[in-house]
């Protein structure tokens, strides 16, 4: 997804707090300056490569951040098998694999992985990690044509634009909804088409102690295309892109994440506030979604009566 840190930074205001967690804790209160002090914050920067290391933390109990610093991967460990979402680019596997095993997680254990949307920079390395753990791929109906295929498909906003990816196979489909177990994991599969057609996004409930975090890890969403193409131009696409936002608004998170950091601020707010817990952060995040889709629908209304 093409990088856009000026319009991000302007409107994705609501956003989620990532720190490390200390494993025998609960969200603690850090002060700006340890703040200032942490690994991830000290590698990577606020607008950050996709295929830049930067090292794996606990975002909150048993949910860590094993991605690079311009790229999430997300894995949630279970007593009985983990789930991995999304593995960067082809080359930012081979990051994301080291930052599990630094973390003392073990391959072979994870035993799903799943997608946020189907683009090189978070799906590239699907097949390699496929291979390296044995873990199920499950996809939606969209995204598998492109895993399977390696191509993404002409019904895509940015057809044109993204590389070839190495194919992978699809073991299961997913649809919203659906919920995926694993052992005691219970990860809720939502539909977010609009980046992509096969775009999905995740939820799940996490609690240490008395606290609890519904936590969301939210497709990117953004109204981003190649040259020529006009949202407004597909109306069945478009009436799929608004439903999607009503329905990652009307989830109750307290926690996002989402595949680009960048779009939910992590570095700022890892700097400037504190605790990890908000409130209505879907709501928020999915507001500010629309409120671009708008001024693009916008745009291009006014590009056509030039």
């Amino acid at each position: 997804m093409p990088m856009e840190p000026a319009l991000f930074a302007r409107i994705l205001s609501l956003a989620v707090l990532c720190a490390a967690i200390p494993a025998s804790a609960g969200p603690v209160m850090i002060t700006p300056d340890e703040r200032l002090d942490h690994p991830w914050m000290m590698q990577c920067g606020e607008w950050d490569g996709w295929n830049k290391p930067g090292p794996s933390f606990q975002i909150f109990d048993n949910t860590y951040y094993v991605g690079t610093c311009g790229i999430s991967s997300i894995l949630i460990t279970g007593d009985d098998g983990h789930i991995l979402i999304d593995t960067g680019t082809e080359k930012g596997a081979d990051l994301v694999k080291a930052n599990i095993e630094q973390l003392g997680f073990k391959l072979g254990d994870i035993k799903v992985i799943l997608h946020s949307h189907e683009h090189h920079d978070h799906v590239g390395g699907m097949a390699k990690m496929k291979e390296w753990t044995g873990a199920k791929v499950l996809a939606s109906t969209s995204a598998r044509k492109v895993l399977e295929t390696g191509n993404v498909g002409p019904d895509d906003p940015q057809f044109g634009v993204h590389p070839d990816l190495a194919p992978v196979t699809v073991d299961e489909e997913v649809w919203s909804g659906k919920d995926i177990v694993v052992g005691n994991l219970k990860v809720e599969a939502i539909a977010t088409p609009g980046h992509t057609p096969g775009a999905m996004s995740w939820t799940w409930a996490s609690c240490h102690a008395s606290v609890c975090a519904d936590i969301m890890y939210a497709d990117s969403l953004s109204p981003v295309s190649a040259d020529g193409y006009k949202f407004g131009d597909h109306p069945e696409y478009l009436n799929q892109y608004k439903l999607a936002l009503e329905r990652l608004a009307a989830r109750d998170c307290n926690l996002l994440i989402t595949p680009h950091p960048s779009a939910s601020n992590m570095f700022y707010r890892m700097k400037r506030v504190r605790g990890l817990l908000g409130e209505e952060m879907c709501t928020g995040y999915a507001r500010a979604i629309e409120r671009r889709l708008d001024a693009r629908l916008k745009h291009e209304t006014e590009e056509a009566s030039e």
